[in-house]
């Protein structure tokens, strides 16, 4: 295939990324905006198999065939609650193919520029390991807290700033060294070597220090931490494609982490100093008081007796794969003349968008799913809120209770209706590790056990 047939093969898959991207931004478009981002991967990887560029083809089929058959196992086995941890695997492994590349890029003898293009190209070559780097091993360890693998809980080291600071000075008197040495003819795989291991490190040590509550911005920073690594591939290759598709993922993930940052009341950079979930200040208030149980048929008597429902999915409808059953319970609500909502909040669960990919696997209409600030002063003509498996984006301590680990945290404000059922299998605490005294108000009732097994009784008694 000619250069300039690839180029252009290149410019449509880079509008087809753009228009995947303005698709994903909202659920009418969500799915056509997959398709968009399937058919331009698909023209990009066909145009860069093509290309004069590549001589080896049994080396890259293998690649593509093995890569291929690893997509679509995990497509086909990953459970929806596995999803947050799918996602940065797959981000450890953009970082990964990142450094491997700086590596091949740092050892080709065939390489034959100098002068300031050398320089250039040894400071993209430095960059993109060094974002790989921490983009590969805090992914790996965000897999890890999201399997549960890892504690959830954020490990605070004794001045872990400055030792986060001192990583940062190494980095850069590393990277004066690299290239002093690159031009001097010496020994420059020694500090770069020695900065790779610094940048493991530190992605170890930043994901490490991050709370469970703060997992969906997380998330959402490494989506981006690995869209500026592949940029850096990108440079590195002197692959345009790569340039423009790992600016779309690096920017739309960074505006992403800063929109999740404003829902939850956080800066972006109290986030990666990490330490969410853990007291601030003073002393929690202690939540004093004892739960009121409910059955599944009071539920049902409750939401025939009302005309105003909202309904607040959590991680936990995720695990028990209630989704489906919630559905049903909502056609036949609705088909009673009842008014029924769902209220998202911007990190429900432990991605960012996962309840809203649960509820559209479900085909929950998308006119009755409403965002937390769309909804959030309607809760006083809410008769039932329904809460299902959520736990810190319903804590009214985030709101009345300063030294709470959540303060400041905007939630969704359910108790403000006339009754609040909360779904939860244990009295247990949130991803947060934080109590919650909603759960021991007057207008509460707890409906315990298995989120879906819960919901089919309350399903069964609304049909009898």
């Amino acid at each position: 295939m000619s250069h300039s047939l690839v180029t252009m093969s290149y410019i449509v898959a880079a509008i087809l990324f753009i228009l995947s991207l303005s698709g994903l931004s909202n659920q009418e478009s969500a799915r056509k905006g997959n398709y968009y981002g399937m058919l331009g991967m698909a023209i990009a990887i066909i145009a860069t198999t093509l290309s004069a560029s590549v001589t080896v083809y049994s080396v890259l089929i293998a690649a593509i065939v093995i890569g291929g058959l690893i997509g679509a196992k995990a497509a086909l086995k990953v459970e929806m609650t596995q999803m947050p941890e799918l996602v940065a695997i797959m981000h450890s492994l953009v970082g990964l193919a990142a450094v491997l590349v700086g590596y091949a890029n740092f050892m080709d003898s065939s390489i034959a520029i100098t002068g300031v293009e050398k320089t250039i190209h040894e400071v993209e070559i430095y960059i993109g390991i060094l974002i790989g780097a921490v983009t590969f091993s805090g992914s790996v360890i965000a897999f890890g807290k999201l399997s549960e693998k890892i504690n959830g809980k954020p490990l605070l080291l004794p001045g872990r700033h400055w030792f986060n600071l001192a990583l940062l000075f190494a980095v850069i008197g590393l990277g004066a060294m690299f290239l002093q040495q690159t031009e001097a003819g010496g020994e420059a795989i020694i500090p770069l070597a020695i900065m790779t291991a610094i940048a493991v490190l530190f992605g170890i040590h930043m994901v490490m220090a991050i709370g469970g509550a703060d997992m969906p911005v997380v998330i959402s920073m490494l989506n981006s931490y690995s869209g500026w690594a592949a940029a850096a591939t990108g440079f590195m290759l002197s692959n345009d494609l790569l340039i423009v598709t790992g600016a779309l993922v690096g920017s739309s993930g960074a505006i992403l982490s800063y929109i999740m940052c404003r829902a939850m009341n956080r800066h972006f950079l109290s986030v990666i100093a990490g330490g969410f979930g853990t007291a601030s200040g003073g002393e929690a208030a202690a939540i004093e008081g004892e739960v009121q149980p409910i059955e599944a048929e009071e539920v049902a008597k409750l939401l025939q007796d009302s005309k105003n429902i909202m309904i607040i999915p959590g991680y936990g409808m995720a695990v028990a794969q209630a989704q489906h059953t919630v559905n049903e319970i909502t056609k036949l609500l609705r088909d009673k003349g009842k008014k029924v909502g769902f209220g998202i909040h911007p990190v429900a669960g432990r991605m960012p968008g996962h309840m809203n990919v649960l509820l559209a696997e479900a085909k929950v209409p998308y006119d009755i799913v409403f965002e937390m600030d769309e909804i959030n002063d309607d809760f006083g003509n809410v008769d039932v809120s329904i809460v299902i498996g959520a736990n810190d984006i319903v804590n009214p301590s985030a709101l009345n209770d300063p030294n709470s680990p959540i303060a400041g945290m905007p939630v969704l404000e359910c108790w403000k209706g006339e009754t609040t059922i909360v779904l939860k299998r244990s009295m247990a605490s949130g991803y947060a590790g934080v109590g919650n005294p909603l759960f021991v108000l007057d207008n509460t009732r707890m409906l315990f056990g298995d989120a879906n097994t819960t919901m089919q009784a309350v399903l069964k008694a609304l049909k009898g």
